[in-house]
């Protein structure tokens, strides 16, 4: 009876064993070593690079498969009409400033005086027409000058006292200065133009194109002498830092993970060289194993995306390929 109990309780146990083993298998977890693994791939992070103005293109200074850093200028356009541009605007902004700033100077002292001339020119005008009027309303009942006569008096004098009117008011539009409507619309105009100019000199900085980060050229896709718009890719750039890993995790096993853990992430290229990753995203949203990473088993699990960041990464890890991702064991304590 000891012996039958004995084989009953070895073949629990191994049916226990090969129960587990394939759970933990359909769940995409793996125990090595006393560490989880789960498995993903590298995602692929690739940037279309292009002008944001349009042009001739006049210069590529790198081809595919050259490295290039954050800031590199890898092209560049004809950037002669974006300077004509940036003059003429800078001419006309110029021009509306100088406006302004007459308007608000108001006038010179010598325009005064000379307006202050003129009206006193007027006014002693005005006083010899009173007096040649003066005299002839004396001479007419006389009979020694003609209704005629007395009539042009009468014209002379009314209109002297126009002009004099006409100089004083113009005087007092000079010593008042511009008015406050006139300031505002120079001074708008003037902002116009400077904005103008501003938005040219954007322009010609854009006819060089940078790089974002760093990266590794996949395609050239223009050539010098084209002709681009800004919705033209000249290159496709892949980034090489940092590298995403994308992992899934079963939603029983959600606990045993969480962002800001360290993991290590290895590929099959070199599988006895690991890199530190660290989870910075935990998808909120469940979802469908995708096929191309798991078995068909798991593929009607929902299970949870994971985002493994590589801060340092290997020239091994290459978009797309497949890695394995190291977890601690719970009994890590992480």
């Amino acid at each position: 009876m000891k012996k039958i109990a004995l084989i009953t309780l070895l073949l629990v146990a191994s049916a226990a064993g090969a129960w587990w083993l394939d759970l933990s298998g359909r769940l995409g977890w793996a125990e090595d070593n006393r560490n989880t693994v789960l498995y993903g791939n590298v995602d692929i992070r690739q940037v279309s690079l292009g002008f944001r103005v349009s042009g001739r293109i006049a210069e590529l200074r790198v081809d595919e498969g050259d490295a290039v850093k954050a800031g590199d200028v890898i092209a560049r356009l004809d950037a002669e009409p974006f300077q004509q541009a940036l003059d003429a605007a800078e001419a006309d902004a110029e021009a509306l400033r100088a406006t302004l700033a007459k308007l608000k100077a108001g006038a010179r002292p010598t325009e005064i005086a000379q307006a202050r001339a003129v009206h006193d020119e007027r006014l002693a005008e005005l006083k010899n027409a009173e007096l040649a009027y003066q005299r002839a309303q004396r001479l007419r009942p006389a009979g020694t000058i003609s209704q005629a006569e007395l009539d042009q008096a009468v014209a002379s004098r009314a209109a002297a006292a126009a002009r004099a009117a006409s100089a004083r008011e113009a005087l007092a539009l000079l010593e008042e200065g511009s008015r406050v409507e006139d300031i505002a619309t120079a001074e708008a105009q003037a902002n116009a133009a400077t904005a103008k100019a501003a938005s040219a000199r954007t322009a010609l900085k854009d006819v060089e194109l940078v790089a974002p980060s760093a990266g590794v050229l996949l395609s050239r896709v223009r050539e010098v002498g084209a002709v681009v718009s800004p919705a033209d890719t000249v290159y496709v750039l892949s980034l090489t830092k940092p590298v995403w890993v994308r992992a899934y995790v079963a939603e029983p096993d959600l606990g045993r993970v969480h962002p800001g853990m360290k993991v290590k992430v290895t590929s099959d290229t070199n599988p006895a060289h690991g890199y530190e990753g660290t989870i910075g995203f935990i998808s909120p949203v469940a979802e469908f194993t995708p096929k191309s990473v798991e078995t068909p088993q798991l593929r009607t699990d929902l299970v949870y995306r994971l985002r493994i960041v590589v801060a340092t990464p290997g020239t091994d890890l290459r978009q797309g390929m497949p890695v394995t991702v190291h977890l601690p064991s719970p009994e890590a304590g992480t």
